[in-house]
């Protein structure tokens, strides 16, 4: 059942956070972009969402799923960095943007690693699936794309090949990249740099592609990743990332109409999510954060703590308020072990931000009452049987 969170639990929250929060700035922020996804990487806050769960073509921002499954081989032992790779005739026919490989060449996959991140390569990503494939074929390739996808949570991607050429069946939403994205910068921070790499120039031989497509980069606010992608049917798009302060917020558009739009656009986004959100600690891991009644037990009550520190965003004009509630079902019956999760804490954040839950944990044993609390309890509710009857005697 809801408890409200106690007044002496809420010293607990210190610096004066006293816990409701309002739509503030968040509701006056919208974007052109047919789709938008904007959260915060530390801690999982969707801060916007436009369309996020449509799924569009994504041009050349589906790369970002060859990347994962690239970097997931190399760190398996399946692919190695100073391993060179043929190039097929499949894959040295793709135009559009491209390392202007042969099929005469064989190329390490760090080269080729940076070929795809950087100069954005259709044939380097065609090198890669084939590689990969179950079969050595780009087909092949994509189905491990989409089981992939699905264990990943991206429940909205659909891959007919590797590198985001205009397929009616290639199809990613702006919510499934924001979530890839973020795996790729957790689940290889050694790499993540090679995002943000502004030039990168393979053999000398494409000077006209030598340079990253992501406009960010250059401007000096933080960013430093991850995919520009463009085609006709699928406008301009941009997965992006960048740090302030500390702080990493990871966005995705879609659908913008021309690079200077994308670039404007993707700039005010990461801007505002600075400006506008804040983080706050709550409580420290182990904290206590209230009690819960407990059935049968040698005591009625137990603490509540947090396994883990309680980091939440908050916007901005409402940081000093915010209201938490501690749910459980209770009386809790003995016993209970140290640990034990008995309960959650839910962060309401007004109508722009999701609510928050984190567990709630014993903060001690609590051993069974035995006999004598059967005992005591049964004489407990006789009393109050009785005295139903004959007022006064409790």
């Amino acid at each position: 059942m809801p408890i409200p969170l106690p007044i002496d639990c809420l010293r607990v929250f210190a610096l004066g956070l006293v816990l409701t929060l309002t739509a503030g700035m968040a509701a006056a922020f919208d974007t052109p972009a047919r789709a938008a996804f904007v959260m915060d990487h530390d801690t999982g806050t969707v801060l916007f969402e436009k369309n996020a769960d449509l799924p569009l073509p994504p041009a050349s921002m589906s790369k970002l799923m060859t990347i994962y499954l690239a970097l997931e081989a190399v760190r398996d032992g399946r692919l190695d960095l100073d391993q060179r790779l043929p190039v097929s005739p499949h894959a040295m026919s793709y135009g559009g943007s491209t390392m202007f490989l042969d099929t005469t060449d064989t190329v390490t996959v760090d080269e080729l690693l940076k070929g795809i991140i950087v100069l954005s390569g259709n044939d380097a990503s065609a090198v890669i699936a084939e590689a990969l494939s179950p079969d050595r074929s780009e087909a092949g390739f994509a189905q491990l794309m989409n089981e992939r996808a699905r264990q990943l949570g991206m429940t909205n991607s659909t891959f007919a090949n590797s590198n985001g050429w205009p397929d009616p069946i290639q199809r990613m939403s702006v919510r499934d990249l924001g979530i890839l994205a973020n795996r790729i910068i957790t689940d290889f921070p050694d790499f993540y740099p090679y995002f943000a790499m502004q030039t990168y120039e393979f053999d000398g031989r494409a000077p006209a592609n030598t340079r990253n497509r992501n406009p960010l980069l250059s401007m000096g606010i933080g960013a430093d990743g991850l995919k520009t992608g463009h085609t006709q049917e699928a406008g301009y798009g941009l997965v992006g990332s960048g740090t302030r302060d500390g702080r990493r917020t990871i966005f995705v558009v879609s659908g913008l109409e021309s690079e200077g739009q994308r670039a404007r656009e993707a700039a005010a986004i990461l801007d505002w999510s600075f400006r506008h959100f804040t983080p706050k600690t709550l409580a420290q891991a182990g904290e206590k954060v209230g009690t819960a009644d407990v059935w049968l037990g040698r005591r009625n009550s137990v603490d509540l703590v947090v396994g883990d520190a309680l980091n939440v965003l908050l916007p901005v004009p409402t940081q000093d308020t915010v209201e938490a509630e501690i749910r459980y079902d209770g009386p809790v019956q003995a016993p209970i072990t140290k640990g034990q999760e008995l309960g959650r804490i839910v962060i309401l954040r007004g109508d722009e931000l999701e609510p928050m839950s984190r567990p709630l944990l014993a903060a001690e044993d609590v051993k069974d009452g035995g006999y004598f609390a059967r005992v005591k309890l049964s004489a407990q509710f006789l009393l109050s049987w009785i005295g139903s009857f004959i007022p006064g005697l409790t």
